[in-house]
């Protein structure tokens, strides 16, 4: 048993369940995450076994065929897929998050029809937001739904960062639809989400609706990200979520904030590996007679290196437990990743000055998590995103009476 990022108070299903992931992950995602990253190379033999394992039905209910686990059980298996390959979570996060919208504001209809295949992972989702122009301000999309003859809609616009793009089967896409509401109205207010079924591939995979190739990135290889262009593109009218347009911000915005759990478990579990291979190579290198582990400096960075990939674990957990309880996490979700990714970047590159110049070898894992890193940094939210919702819900908690 492991020292760091161990969490107190876990039912032994849970245990068990952290653990198997936890073996999966150095016997099948370690000994291969290196040549599949550097090929770019879809990790199919991996999604097969998260599918035996179950892991596509985690949080799904049993009810739909799944686990019926909580947030805290996914978000401790997400940072051990991390710590093993951060692409292998992201395959994951962007299938729990659609499936979180359907259990939580689908209609019975739309949770009967998707959630059984997707605890299978038969059906794999993804969720877009972004939009080539848009960065944070969520409010501006400009995709529309339009509604047509027949009372569906006509997706049309263009979409961007599109995590398991080409791979899903579904994708819960936000787009502006204006149904009935006066000219004054919140941007957020006519937003709506819609359940955009596919098949994986790439190119014009339904008419009206082309996925372009998988856009090349620094780090976050093998997981496909990809545009996804809209034109005309007929979606029925029982497949807005819940039934209802104008409700895609809130949607959405649930979404995101289990997600930002989410990203706080990969950046922990990509500061733990990180910390693992700094102090193994730290005891093996020598240099000027005994192992570099000896010499106080190193020691002085080790120790800051574990305080980092304790505190955010500690806060990941705290995040987690406060939306399994049923309460607002804003506040807990917004501090979990904002800390985890700036610590994260910080422990990974503590590791890679350890490792000296042969951190910047391609055969030294640590050269691969410094790419990946960065990605944390702007993924679910930059950190100045995270800080302004910080800021204003410390504000409404303690503001001061009138």
């Amino acid at each position: 048993m492991r020292r760091l990022a161990s969490t107190e108070g876990l039912t032994e299903v849970q245990r068990e369940i952290v653990e198997t992931v936890r073996r999966f992950v150095d016997k099948e995602i370690l000994p291969v995450a290196g040549d599949l990253e550097r090929r770019d190379e879809y990790p199919a033999e991996i999604v097969a076994g998260l599918r035996e394992m179950g892991l596509f039905g985690l949080t799904i209910p049993e009810a739909y065929g799944g686990l019926g686990e909580s947030l805290l059980t996914y978000a401790l298996c997400v940072e051990e897929l991390s710590r093993g390959w951060m692409s292998v979570s992201g395959i994951v996060n962007t299938h729990f998050i659609v499936a979180h919208l359907l259990v939580h504001h689908g209609t019975e209809e739309q949770r009967d029809h998707f959630l059984p295949r997707m605890a299978t992972g038969e059906v794999r989702g993804a969720f877009s937001m972004s939009e080539p122009g848009l960065g944070s301000d969520v409010a501006a999309i400009a995709t529309r739904g339009v509604r047509a003859a027949d009372g569906g809609f006509r997706l049309s616009g263009q979409k961007m960062w599109l995590t398991n793009g080409g791979s899903a089967h579904l994708v819960a896409v936000l787009c502006r639809t204006d149904e009935g509401l006066p000219a004054d109205a919140p941007p957020h207010r006519s937003l709506t989400t819609f359940l955009v079924e596919k098949e994986p591939g790439f190119g014009r995979v339904r008419a009206g609706l082309t996925i372009p190739g998988k856009i090349d990135k620094m780090g976050y290889k093998g997981v496909d990200t990809t545009e996804m262009v809209l034109d005309e593109f007929p979606v029925p009218a029982n497949r807005v979520l819940g039934g209802t347009t104008g409700r895609g911000f809130y949607q959405m915005m649930d979404g995101v904030e289990v997600g930002r759990v989410n990203v706080a478990a990969r950046g922990c579990g990509v500061a733990l590996r990180a910390f693992e291979l700094g102090i193994s190579y730290a005891q093996r290198r020598r240099a000027f007679g005994r192992p570099i582990a000896e010499h106080q400096a190193i020691q002085f960075r080790l120790a800051e290196m574990a305080v980092r990939v304790e505190a955010a674990h500690g806060l990941m957990v705290r995040a987690a437990r406060a939306k399994d309880a049923g309460r607002r996490n804003d506040l807990e979700a917004g501090m979990a990743k904002y800390l985890a990714a700036e610590y994260c970047k910080e422990v990974v590159e503590d590791s890679f000055r350890i490792h000296g110049g042969y951190g910047f070898s391609k055969e030294f894992e640590i050269e691969r998590l410094y790419r990946e890193a960065p990605m944390l940094l702007i993924g679910e939210g930059t950190a100045e995103i995270q800080k302004m919702i910080i800021g204003r819900r410390l504000l409404d908690e303690y503001r001061l009476p009138d």
